[in-house]
């Protein structure tokens, strides 16, 4: 298809409800689940993120039944409705998703899907509990709006919009949130934040983590905090080696 065949496809799709049609997840880990065509057809196509999906469907030995997994950084809940759905009834998600059109869409799938035991926060997650902004340059329909980036600094182009952040421990401490079997972090260069806000969790809980790597800095807290928590890591991709920046890594406990 021509480039300007495209466009007109994917403005006809945004501008009526066609991208709403209910369609099945042809393969994955959310495969048989409910979804909405567009956009991000590779969700449903079963074609998105191959190795971390391969990641996630291996955990557990290929079973969770009953476990708690937290994804952060959800966008439309390609990974929070995969899980929910092997966790099953006995178990439960938490998905986290601060951009308030990724979040419609996240809620959307949700309900098509029937998982009660699927909890959503409109919040993005950090090392404090409170509100911050996300940048979005514009632009609510990317997937890359996001908390600042070390350095980043904020002029009128960034479109910031304000957002409430959640540090886990906060809710895992009162008991309104289970402690996870398994986190998935991505978060957009925040991921060492959002692990200190939850470092109590870590430490009594010992999750199996896999952390998507944005930039140097994101690298160097998010591994630098897990070795101090005793984990090991590797890049759940064939060719992965530092530096890390753009890889997705597989923490595990060493106890």
């Amino acid at each position: 298809m021509n480039p300007a065949l495209s466009r007109a496809v994917a403005w006809s799709l945004e501008a009526t409800r066609l991208s709403l049609l209910p369609v099945r997840v042809r393969g994955g880990i959310a495969a048989g689940a409910r979804w909405t065509l567009f956009p991000w057809t590779s969700y449903w196509r079963g074609t998105h993120e191959p190795e971390m999906q391969a990641a996630m469907m291996a955990l557990g030995g290929g079973s969770i039944v009953g476990w708690c997994c937290w994804d952060l950084g959800a966008h439309f809940g390609l990974y929070s409705v995969g899980l929910a759905r092997r966790v099953g009834p006995t178990g439960e998600v938490a998905a986290f998703e601060p951009n308030p059109v990724s979040f419609a869409r996240l809620s959307r799938h949700a309900r098509m899907n029937g998982l009660p035991w699927l909890k959503l926060y409109e919040s993005a997650v950090s090392d404090r509990s409170g509100s911050s902004e996300i940048y979005t340059y514009g632009d609510l329909n990317s997937t890359v709006t996001h908390l600042a980036y070390d350095g980043e600094v904020r002029e009128e182009s960034c479109r910031p919009l304000a957002v409430t952040t959640l540090r886990l421990d906060d809710l895992v401490i009162p008991g309104g949130l289970r402690p996870p079997n398994f986190v998935k972090i991505d978060v957009e260069g925040h991921g060492h934040r959002a692990l200190a806000g939850m470092e109590g969790t870590l430490q009594r809980h010992r999750p199996v983590l896999i952390v998507a790597i944005h930039s140097p800095e994101e690298a160097a807290g998010v591994i630098g905090r897990l070795e101090a928590l005793d984990y090991a890591f590797a890049a759940i991709h064939p060719d992965g080696r530092a530096p890390w920046v753009g890889q997705d890594l597989l923490f595990t406990p060493r106890r």
